[in-house]
């Protein structure tokens, strides 16, 4: 299998011998170089770390309105409702 990755920059990462040959065992567990399992990784723990600093701007024209829709009671959901009176499987 020819797979194509396409680079561009070099990003270089000192490690401990110890630490790299964590790193190696878990790419071949991966069936993958150490490169791409390192880079892959990389790239997944920063999406989710940008993800999990979002902030939601609010303009103030638009504060009011927001305010009145979360302040609202929720509307009745009959699927949530049944789902609520059955009884958990581990009860069965």
């Amino acid at each position: 299998m020819t797979r194509q990755t396409q680079t561009g920059a070099v990003l270089s990462v000192r490690v401990t011998a110890q630490e790299r040959a964590l790193l190696e065992a878990a790419a071949a567990d991966q069936r993958t170089t150490l490169s791409d399992f390192v880079r892959k990784k990389a790239i997944e723990a920063a999406e989710a770390e940008v993800l999990a600093r979002s902030v939601v701007t609010i303009p103030a024209e638009a504060w009011e309105s927001f305010e009145a829709w979360v302040s609202r009671p929720a509307e009745p959901d009959p699927a949530l409702d049944r789902l609520m009176r059955r009884k958990p499987a581990w009860d069965a």
